[in-house]
């Protein structure tokens, strides 16, 4: 048995990757799809940059999670886009991932979200809270969800005067059940940043997504929140934020890249989401019908969620 000593390199390590033949990567987009299939295989034009390059964003969201992973998706104003972020970011690590994801609606101002992705309002947090104590499988927890393809949605009371009771305590509830049964919960986490069940949501967050535009006023709302946060005990939560900024709203007259810049420099990442017709007719959200670069754009976000997976 031979013995290698300090500083001397071993054999390399026996693995797939070490030890198969290098091939090009099989297209799975474009023209050289088609000719692959064409020819039956014989002839593989490899993969484009472009595509090279969403592989690298499907193996971070692909990264495995050890454990359960909250996100909160938030602004400290509502009519910024949150809601969308929300459902598109659901819906594409849902489709990207093998575990389960659920998203919440936790608006105190009978929220939307359950609108955008499945229409099933019917079954709310309010009917889970009050037989909270009965959910002990999956099973009884989906009675309270609705699907959005392979994303559970639970919908917020339609009723403002009910709503304005789901608290801090009933939220972390509601957040433990769900964290229980589902890899990942994202929250879409209501207008403003006071009312109580936002403090359970800041409180248990792993990830924080701040919601905002590449307008004055956008990036505004963008900045005090990040602002809020760091003054109210979470500043690790602003410096780790992820800045969405949706281009539903934005005007020539501002300097974007500016903004953009702006926000580089204060959180973890910043994105942007071009504008899109599918989510601007503020209708059911179906990711088959988003432009391309809106589609790029979520898989960016997701990856970027992702790349905190591998901290915990």
């Amino acid at each position: 048995m031979t013995d290698h000593g300090e500083g001397q390199a071993g054999p390399d390590e026996i693995t797939h990757d070490s030890l198969m033949r290098r091939t090009a990567e099989r297209p799975r987009r474009g023209w050289r799809k088609v000719l692959y299939e064409a020819t039956g295989g014989r002839y593989n034009p490899g993969i484009s940059e472009d595509e090279a390059g969403r592989n690298v964003l499907l193996r971070r969201i692909g990264r495995q999670l050890p454990g359960a992973h909250r996100i909160a998706v938030t602004s400290i104003k509502g009519g910024i886009g949150k809601t969308t972020v929300t459902a598109c970011l659901g819906l594409t690590l849902a489709e990207h991932r093998g575990d389960r994801v659920v998203a919440l609606d936790a608006n105190p101002d009978a929220g939307t979200l359950a609108d955008r992705l499945t229409g099933e309002t019917s079954i709310t947090v309010r009917q889970m809270l009050e037989k909270i104590d009965d959910i002990d499988s999956l099973t009884e927890m989906s009675r309270y969800t609705s699907l959005a393809g392979r994303l559970q949605v639970l919908a917020s009371d339609q009723d403002p005067a009910m709503s304005e009771g789901f608290n801090r305590e009933e939220y972390t509830r509601i957040s433990t059940v769900l964290s229980r049964f589902c890899n990942i919960l994202l929250t879409d986490s209501g207008t403003g940043l006071v009312h109580s069940a936002m403090e359970g949501t800041l409180e248990l967050a792993d990830t924080v997504v701040v919601v905002g535009a590449p307008t004055v006023d956008g990036a505004s709302r963008a900045g005090k929140t990040l602002d809020w946060l760091a003054a109210h005990g979470h500043r690790e939560h602003a410096e780790n934020a992820i800045v969405v900024l949706s281009q539903d709203r934005a005007s020539h007259e501002v300097d974007a890249e500016k903004i953009h810049d702006h926000f580089a420099q204060r959180c973890r990442a910043v994105h942007s989401v071009p504008s899109d017709p599918h989510l601007a007719a503020g209708g059911r959200i179906d990711l088959d019908l988003l432009r391309e670069p809106t589609r790029e754009a979520f898989l960016r976000i997701a990856a970027s969620v992702s790349d905190d997976f591998a901290t915990r």
